[in-house]
């Protein structure tokens, strides 16, 4: 075979490698086209629906009657309140808002069925104080108060004050701190129930003050305030409301409110903070909240809601009814100050050595 012979198919076949290589690359470019194109269309629909199901759910709720869960029994300062926000709500809404009470257990039955009900906006809880203090004072629940529950927001407050028996020999709470000091373990306090905010209060008051006072536990705080007017009990917290007037009659004296101002209805009566115990506050706080996992938005509807019906003058003159303070803020906040709040009162559970509930 002659050169020029051979030149010709080394040309041949470096013709045939070089159009091979250029269909491999043509067909890889022709896949990774259509490879783009489809997820374009992929990321486009997914965009869409996103587009089209967010405020649809918001739009669309609620279409049936919402369940108000009550973790207390009918009657109490939580079942007057629950009433009220129910009814402000279904008036905003459109549909039933029905309060269901279920006590039990110091509220955890009721927050417990509510924590596990399914999480789509048509079951929400009204809690109190008892949520943060739960976590502490019981060995095991079946539910956890920040991983189970999602806040919508506070809705009101309660503060406390401090009385005490006419006859013990003090005008404020630092002479009851020196007077305790100087009778150790002579002195005792009424609470509502072993674990219960009157009950944890004191225990904080003991902390703060470094004194020695011995518990009473009461079937309520009320009993335990009728204790005090008989010569028994020395010291109780108790709600402005059910003390006022004992209080006025010179039953029961009246040494400290535990919140942050003072307040209207007790103004001659000073602050923990002015008597130099700034950080002894007890204020029954009450909130919303849904199942973990419901919609954000359907969240924000809530809330939105709600900071409307607090601003009404006919809601804060029915919530005033029952003792309690309008309150509203953003769902977050109402998770940090859950999680603030069950930290301080763990905290005072393990300083007093309060054994743990079954």
């Amino acid at each position: 075979m002659d050169g020029n012979v051979r030149n010709r198919r080394v040309l041949w076949n470096n013709e045939r490698i070089k159009m091979a290589r250029e269909q491999r690359t043509a067909v890889r470019s022709r896949a990774a086209r259509g490879a783009l194109m489809t997820a374009g269309v992929i990321i486009s629909s997914v965009l869409f629906m996103e587009i089209m199901v967010a405020p649809l759910s918001a739009q669309t709720y609620p279409n049936r009657p919402i369940r108000l869960i009550l973790p207390f029994p009918p009657g109490g300062a939580t079942d007057i309140l629950g009433r009220v926000i129910g009814q402000k709500f279904a008036e905003r809404l459109g549909q039933p808002m029905v309060p269901e009470n279920r006590p039990g257990a110091g509220s955890n039955i009721g927050i417990e069925i509510a924590a596990k009900s399914r999480p789509d906006g048509y079951t929400i809880v009204l809690v109190m104080s008892t949520l943060a203090i739960s976590p502490s004072l019981y060995k095991k629940l079946n539910y956890d108060p920040i991983k189970d529950l999602a806040p919508i927001s506070l809705v009101a407050q309660l503060p406390s004050v401090l009385i005490v028996k006419p006859s013990l020999p003090v005008k404020n709470l630092r002479e009851l701190a020196d007077y305790a000091k100087a009778h150790p373990g002579k002195l005792n306090f009424g609470s509502s129930g072993v674990g219960s905010p009157s009950h944890l209060t004191c225990e904080l008051l003991k902390s703060l003050a470094k004194i020695d006072i011995v518990h009473v536990p009461y079937k309520g705080s009320a009993q335990a305030m009728m204790s005090m007017m008989g010569g028994e009990a020395d010291i109780v917290v108790i709600a402005p409301p059910a003390a006022i007037p004992q209080i006025e009659a010179g039953k029961v004296k009246a040494l400290a409110v535990l919140s942050k101002e003072r307040l209207p209805s007790l103004a001659s009566v000073p602050t923990a903070k002015e008597s130099g115990m700034e950080n002894l506050l007890m204020t029954i706080w009450y909130g919303l909240l849904a199942p973990a996992g419901t919609p954000r938005d359907i969240i924000n509807r809530l809330n939105e809601e709600w900071i409307k019906i607090a601003g009404m003058p006919d809601t804060r003159e029915k919530i005033e009814k029952a003792g309690v303070d309008t309150l509203s803020s953003t769902p977050e906040q109402f998770g940090e100050f859950i999680k603030a709040e069950t930290e301080r009162w763990a905290k005072v559970v393990k300083e007093a050595k309060i054994p743990p509930v079954d």
